[in-house]
């Protein structure tokens, strides 16, 4: 009894592995995660430029590409939550800041402090941080309308944030900067 098994060419069998890699890859970064590289320093100390990290898009619910429609998210963006959005003022860019309220949530910063609701945010790396009340969005208090977030830069004092351009629109988020992969010294999960 023999085998008629008739064997793919090499070059085939490369092709095939080739466009499986690259589609597999495209599905990861366009659903799961994705890599960004930090331009600025609105996020010192947190992360700083030239940092390269990855994003988890699963978890807040990914945009399916060329369109405004999302999958099941995980859970909602948190407060201190890292996250990647596309910037409201030049949707052409994606911004990185640090997730300080929700809507519905009235939003203060007195003294360096931020109030979320009337209270002290005791968020760790929130309360450590100065933050200096500028801006049309950052002098008063102020309510974050319904389905937005008010998001700020850990470095107060070299971030163009909220306190400045108003709020994010939840259509707006990509996903959640979880771990700084580059350079080698500074690989470390972000909180």
């Amino acid at each position: 009894m023999s085998s008629n098994i008739k064997q793919k060419p090499v070059w085939r069998q490369w092709l095939e592995s080739i466009i499986t890699a690259f589609i597999l890859a495209l599905i990861i970064r366009s659903f799961i995660i994705e890599p960004f590289k930090i331009p600025s320093g609105s996020m010192e100390p947190t992360l700083k430029v030239g940092d390269k990290i990855l994003v988890n898009k699963f978890i807040y619910g990914a945009r399916i590409p060329f369109t405004n429609i999302f999958f099941p998210k995980i859970r909602e963006p948190q407060t201190g939550d890292i996250m990647v959005f596309i910037y409201p003022v030049n949707p052409k860019k994606d911004f990185i800041k640090r997730v300080i309220a929700k809507g519905g949530d009235t939003v203060e910063i007195r003294n360096g402090n931020i109030y979320i609701n009337g209270k002290l945010c005791n968020y760790p790396v929130i309360r450590d941080i100065y933050y200096y009340n500028v801006g049309p969005y950052g002098k008063d208090k102020i309510i974050v309308p319904e389905g937005h977030f008010y998001v700020l830069g850990d470095n107060s004092g070299n971030s163009k944030d909220s306190r400045f351009w108003g709020f994010v629109p939840e259509e707006n988020r990509i996903g959640k900067a979880f771990l700084i992969w580059w350079p080698p010294h500074r690989i470390r999960l972000l909180r």
